[in-house]
């Protein structure tokens, strides 16, 4: 049995653009946010406003010297009451607490670092 079998139709190579109309050319856009959105995401930047949704914030106005001095304290007190804590635990915990001491302590360090060069600095003029 012999089936006839019709050629496909001939398509325009115009009419298979996605801007062929308005309507296609919105519609490919729109594929192209919803891909990028999935396949290209934005990394967003946490800048200090993002932190601690927006309840605390540093002055504009406020110096350099001021800031160290306020971080310096901040880790020292950070410091004290993980040394305190320490005490009242065992084993692990005791531990975890000590590392986290440890970090303060680094955090103290480079915190007094920067407030002698900001002495430094403020000396020089």
């Amino acid at each position: 049995m012999f089936k006839i079998t019709p050629n496909p139709p001939e398509i325009d190579p115009t009419d298979t653009s996605p801007y062929a109309s308005q309507d296609s050319r919105k519609l490919h856009e729109a594929a192209e946010r919803a891909l990028d959105h999935y396949l290209k995401p934005d990394i967003p930047s946490r800048n200090s406003v993002d932190r601690g949704m927006q309840m605390f914030m540093v002055s504009p106005e406020i110096n350099s010297e001021a800031i160290a001095i306020q971080t310096y304290e901040t880790f020292s007190s950070v410091s004290i009451l993980l040394l305190d804590l320490a005490d009242s635990l065992e084993d692990k915990p005791r531990h975890l607490a000590m590392a986290i001491y440890q970090l303060s302590e680094m955090g103290l360090l480079l915190a007094e670092k920067t407030l002698d060069s900001e002495r430094a600095i403020a000396n020089k003029t």
